[in-house]
């Protein structure tokens, strides 16, 4: 007999339309900022997708799913089950529009199926993870994609490197900045409530002065620091993830502006989003070249 207490029922609004949210649930790169990393995706009845997830990098679990429902803008379903394991549940997204927002109602169901003396499963589990996953990262991935801009960009050279080349102004002042930049750097300070003072000097022999106020300092694993110049320090919030993958180093970086329209000047007027990814070219060259070097 199924235990509805076992059910688990969010509703959430969010301020982004439901065309936003729609393609947040059913893009597979939308769905990689929030959920999880899947190879693929597809918002079609039949459409199979595995991934894999777990308390502690040593504990992870095959997820194995199935797309069961598409009422597109309206509602998603798809079985859960895992890998080597009885039972099966399912998981619902419903969609509603109110005016400027989306009213989502999640469910889970069927989560008493699986295996009651397997503590990874248990009921407290899911409600923690989904009551995150809902209410603080796909929240702030809908409603503030518009005001971002977003980078990932994985490199041939260990994590500890990475972090020291991005970190330590010797290094630093060699590649920061877009093709064509220099740079003098007058202070660096990497831990929390540290900054980092520079001049960018451009092509064209215009400076543009540039101070980081370090937030959050996790050596090697992540930077967060507000990012601006001495009229205006905090232009924009930035997030920086170093990940370790087999020997390389994955680093997502995300740049969020206060507004949308703050976001689209300077993609607009300055190139942010080419500057940004030749900012990354000049760190993976810089990198080979170091490497290189050691041999």
């Amino acid at each position: 007999m199924k235990n509805a207490e076992q059910d688990i029922i969010i509703t959430k609004e969010f301020n982004a339309s439901i065309d936003q949210v729609w393609k947040a649930i059913t893009n597979r790169d939308q769905m990689g900022r929030w959920y999880f990393d899947l190879a693929e995706f597809k918002p079609e009845v039949g459409f199979q997708f595995q991934f894999t997830g777990g308390p502690s990098p040593e504990k992870q679990y095959l997820h194995i799913c199935e797309v069961t429902e598409v009422v597109p803008n309206e509602r998603l379903t798809y079985s859960w089950r895992y890998d080597g394991y009885t039972g099966i549940s399912f998981v619902t997204f419903e969609l509603t529009a109110n005016g400027n927002t989306t009213q989502l109602k999640f469910t889970h169901k069927g989560i008493d199926s699986f295996p009651k003396d397997n503590p990874d499963l248990a009921i407290g589990n899911f409600i923690e993870g989904w009551n995150y996953i809902i209410h603080t990262s796909l929240k702030d991935y809908v409603e503030n994609v518009d005001k971002e801009i977003f980078s990932s960009r994985t490199f041939s050279a260990p994590r500890d490197l990475v972090w020291e080349v991005w970190t330590n102004p010797e290094h630093t002042a060699l590649w920061w900045g877009p093709k064509g930049f220099t740079n003098t750097i007058y202070e660096m300070d990497v831990k929390p409530g540290g900054i980092f003072k520079f001049m960018m000097h451009g092509p064209d022999g215009v400076d543009f002065p540039n101070i980081i106020s370090y937030i959050e300092v996790v050596k090697p694993e992540r930077l967060v620091y507000n990012h601006g110049n001495y009229e205006n320090p905090e232009m924009f919030f930035v997030t920086i993830n170093f990940i370790e993958d087999n020997g390389k180093t994955k680093i997502t970086m995300r740049m969020l502006f206060k507004t949308a329209e703050e976001r689209k000047v300077v993609v607009e007027k300055y190139g942010a989003l080419e500057g940004q990814k030749q900012h990354l070219d000049k760190l993976d060259a810089y990198l080979a070249k170091l490497l290189e070097i050691k041999k």
